[in-house]
């Protein structure tokens, strides 16, 4: 069905190339298409066009004029990429004998309506704009699903991007494809987790997807507790808000300009070590399963290290113990602390380590040495040992602890200490 439209954001005047450089016969497909029927705005250009022929030629030709960047990014399948400042085109080959068999092979009808420029039309064969109406999310067809099994995953992410809902039917045909995840590459499904944990509403989505099987692959071990510390982490940044100023809020999470919280890769890995299993061996060869950074895997595998410690040991630490704890936990503090304000382990225990974390000048969270080894071995006559390290340790403690506060006093201190 064929419906001309004078409210859809969409003009000529957001291509970063000229239209008559365009076929008549090319269409605007996917998310950029539904994303302005919504009235959804985008800061990077993201379009895909189909056309039925001369795919690879036109790409290049667009490329060409404006010293673009260019990729074939799929030689058999005829799918190609031209790189602007402000965004990406890609191309690729029609698939079918007209525009409407194209997009009866997508994943959800609201990813199924196409724009023609020219004619300033849109193309709508499966009611996609009826299901923007009511904000739902419904498979074209079971076998579009079964092609790519991704799209199970991917209902849940569009749900939470769009704040829709996923039909019943298409929610049960998910549930009972599920098995099918295990045929998907780890670096894919790790892509559309990633989206899930930066999104204000992934932690809906990810309980939803757990209780629903499709993370069963990855994370067998996921239980109830889980899923209600999701809920919990988010609880906490509430609380952080509120107790912090906001200045505090976005330094603690390294915030800048116009980011949130939700941006923010302390929260997103937080929210990661809801989802792995508890034994720091365990979680680290889940993360590797998924292909996940080396620095994400250390960032999750420390805080599951350090939160047995303090919530065994939360009452009557000392100085030391905190010493330790900072210098063990470094930079991934923020995620340690909204993890355990979600695990409420001693809300105010917390709130006055992320005072001490956020004072540049605190000694016990960013202590800075009176002495170095070199002093040592220079007015100690100390050789070069495992005993250095530990003495200097010792230096940095009493230094916390207020028995020492110069130079002259911390050598001293480290002679009486030998």
């Amino acid at each position: 069905m064929k419906q001309t439209t004078s409210s859809l954001n969409l003009s000529s005047n957001i291509l970063p190339f000229d239209l008559d450089l365009l076929p008549p016969t090319a269409y605007l497909v996917g998310g950029m298409v539904r994303d302005a029927l919504l009235n959804r705005s985008r800061d990077y250009l993201d379009l895909d066009f189909v056309l039925p022929n001369l795919v690879i030629e036109t790409a290049k030709k667009i490329a060409n004029k404006y010293h673009a960047g260019f990729v074939v990014l799929d030689a058999e399948r005829n799918i190609a990429r031209v790189v602007f400042e402000q965004g990406t085109v890609d191309f690729a080959q029609q698939e079918g004998y007209s525009i409407e068999k194209d997009l009866s092979r997508r994943d959800f009808t609201i990813n199924a309506i196409a724009y023609n420029f020219y004619q300033q039309k849109l193309i709508d064969p499966l009611n996609g704009l009826a299901d923007l109406e009511t904000k739902t999310i419904k498979m074209i067809s079971i076998k579009n699903l079964q092609d790519d099994p991704l799209r199970l995953l991917r209902a849940y992410r569009q749900a939470a991007q769009l704040n829709f809902i996923i039909e019943p039917e298409t929610r049960q045909t998910i549930v009972k494809l599920s098995p099918l995840i295990n045929q998907v590459a780890a670096e894919r499904v790790q892509s559309e987790l990633n989206y899930l944990l930066g999104n204000p509403r992934g932690s809906q989505w990810l309980s939803e997807i757990t209780k629903n099987g499709l993370l069963k692959p990855w994370f067998p071990e996921i239980y109830n507790n889980n899923l209600q510390l999701l809920e919990d982490i988010d609880s906490s940044i509430k609380l952080l808000q509120n107790q912090l100023k906001e200045d505090d809020f976005n330094n603690l999470f390294e915030l800048q300009g116009e980011q949130t919280i939700y941006s923010s890769s302390f929260l997103q890995r937080a929210r990661l070590t809801c989802l792995v299993s508890n034994d720091s061996k365990i979680a680290k060869e889940q993360l590797i399963n998924l292909k996940y950074s080396n620095q994400d895997i250390k960032a999750v595998v420390n805080v599951l290290n350090n939160l047995p410690w303090l919530e065994k040991n939360q009452q009557n630490i000392s100085l030391r113990e905190l010493y330790f704890l900072f210098l063990e936990l470094g930079n991934h503090f923020p995620i340690f602390a909204l993890v355990a304000l979600g695990e409420n382990i001693n809300n105010n225990l917390i709130l006055n380590l992320i005072t001490h974390y956020l004072d540049p000048q605190d000694k016990l969270a960013h202590p800075i040495p009176l002495i170095t080894g070199h002093d040592l071995i220079n007015s100690l006559n100390i050789k070069p040992s495992p005993q250095l390290g530990k003495l200097l340790t010792e230096v940095s403690i009493a230094q916390i602890e207020g028995k020492i506060n110069s130079k002259a006093e911390a050598l001293d201190f480290a002679r009486d200490y030998i």
